[in-house]
């Protein structure tokens, strides 16, 4: 499990960029599906099984990143952020550009010390001297630079959000023997920049019910302790309740819960104050879909350097297994 999520971790693809991410997925379900295809928004839609319940199952494959907006006469890249890049994360960042160039993230003098820089007092240094060195272009993107850290019970990488939802659903796809429904393995698009291409996907299969694949935050850090969210690694996934955009359909609430009691598999009970995942756009699509969300706890979220534990990972492949091999009246 670790090699390969070290792999898809490392593998940079910035939403609206998927195409490498895409093609690390596809080898690795390609044993396991029944038919695999591409749409016009670049998902990943894999089949197993046909007949029954039509049951959707979205994880995606983008990453937060950077876009060059402009080259100064010194060789300075200026940048915009694509998703949710937060400002106070990016000084002495390493960024790798698609095309290959690296840089380091670094900011115009503040007025206080101490103060946090708004991205367009920011630039990336990628060690030209002015313009024309300069290996970047203007719409060029970038990702974040870090490698894979494995800590034994924790694994540490700047992609978990959501490459480990991805390598939950390779990996109950692999598990899976066999299933009464038609089991559609969605690996999305651009949901860091608002959940496209799950909308996209699930309207072209109508799916009866789905879920999402995807991480949380957490609560178990000093200074978040004893607040209002209660979110731990170790405990198990999380079964979502709510988050910003989506109530989930207390029918697979019920399922998922009492799937994972059946098999004593730990979990947690989610209410994420903020931010959505695919499900938020599943749900709406055609005339609806009964939808939630199955979250693998994560401490850092949309840092370059960030956290889950090994066993949520391990309880959140189970979950989905069980889940999906059996039938499912909702």
């Amino acid at each position: 499990m670790k090699p390969l999520l070290q792999k898809l971790t490392e593998t940079f693809s910035p939403s609206g960029y998927e195409a490498a991410i895409r093609e690390v997925i596809r080898a690795e379900v390609q044993p396991f599906a029944d038919e695999i295809r591409v749409d016009a928004l670049g998902n990943l839609i894999v089949r197993k099984g046909k007949g029954g319940k039509r049951i959707m199952v979205a994880a995606h494959m983008d990453e937060i990143g950077l876009i060059a907006t402009h080259i100064d006469e010194n060789g300075f890249v200026r940048f915009t952020t694509i998703g949710g890049v937060y400002p106070n994360l990016l000084l002495g960042s390493r960024v790798r550009f698609l095309g290959g160039a690296a840089g380091v993230i670094h900011t115009e003098p503040t007025d206080k010390p101490g103060d946090t820089p708004s991205v367009d007092k920011m630039f990336i240094d990628t060690g030209a001297s002015n313009r024309a060195e300069c290996p970047v272009k203007i719409g060029e993107v970038a990702a974040f630079e870090r490698p894979f850290l494995d800590l034994g019970k924790r694994m540490v990488a700047k992609s978990m959000d959501d490459r480990v939802g991805c390598l939950v659903a390779i990996e109950a796809l692999r598990a899976i023997r066999e299933t009464p429904h038609e089991l559609y393995f969605v690996f999305t698009t651009q949901e860091e920049v608002g959940t496209r291409g799950a909308e996209t996907s699930a309207y072209g299969i109508d799916p009866h019910l789905g879920f999402s694949l995807d991480v949380t935050a957490w609560g178990d850090t000093p200074g978040r302790l004893g607040k209002n969210f209660e979110m731990a690694l170790g405990k198990g996934p999380a079964i979502k309740i709510k988050d910003g955009g989506m109530l989930s359909d207390p029918r697979i609430v019920n399922w998922m819960i009492d799937t994972a009691e059946a098999q004593g598999i730990p979990y947690q009970r989610e209410v994420l104050l903020g931010g959505s995942t695919d499900a938020r756009s599943m749900q709406l699509v055609r005339a609806g879909v009964p939808v939630g969300c199955v979250s693998i706890p994560c401490r850092y979220v949309h840092s370059p350097s960030e956290m889950v534990d090994v066993e949520d990972v391990q309880n959140a492949i189970r979950l989905v297994t069980e889940l999906l091999s059996q039938p499912v009246e909702i």
